[in-house]
C-alpha cells in the first residue's frame, strides 16, 4: 500500500537532494601508440589499437594522409605562382619608373 507524503518537499531540500544527481564528464586517455585522446576502456579512432594491440585496421588514415600530401603541394605550387607574380610585377613597376625619369 503506497503512501502520500506528509508534507510537502520545499524547492531547497529538493534541489539540495538532487546536487548529485548529474552527469561527469567522461574519463578520457592519451592513446599509447599514436598519442590522440581516446575514451578509456576503447578501441583508439585514429589508429585501431587497443591494449597494445591492433585490433581494427584503419584505412582512412592512409587516404588522408595521401591527401593531405597533395593539398600541400598544390598549395606551396600556388604560393609559388603568386611570388613569382608579385616579383613580375615588382619588376614592370621598376622598368615604368626607369621609363618617366
Amino acid at each position: 500500500m503506497a503512501y502520500a507524503p506528509q508534507r510537502r518537499v520545499s524547492k531547497t531540500r529538493k534541489r539540495k537532494r538532487r546536487t548529485h544527481f548529474k552527469l561527469g564528464m567522461p574519463s578520457m586517455m592519451v592513446c599509447p601508440n599514436c598519442g590522440e585522446m581516446k575514451l578509456a576502456h576503447v578501441v583508439c579512432k585514429k589508429c585501431g589499437f587497443y591494449d597494445g594491440r591492433l585490433v581494427r585496421e584503419i584505412k582512412v588514415e592512409e587516404e588522408d594522409k595521401a591527401a593531405a600530401a597533395e593539398t600541400k603541394k598544390e598549395k606551396k605550387s600556388k604560393k609559388e605562382a603568386a611570388e613569382a607574380k608579385k616579383a613580375e610585377k615588382k619588376a614592370a613597376k621598376k622598368k615604368d619608373s626607369k621609363k618617366d625619369e
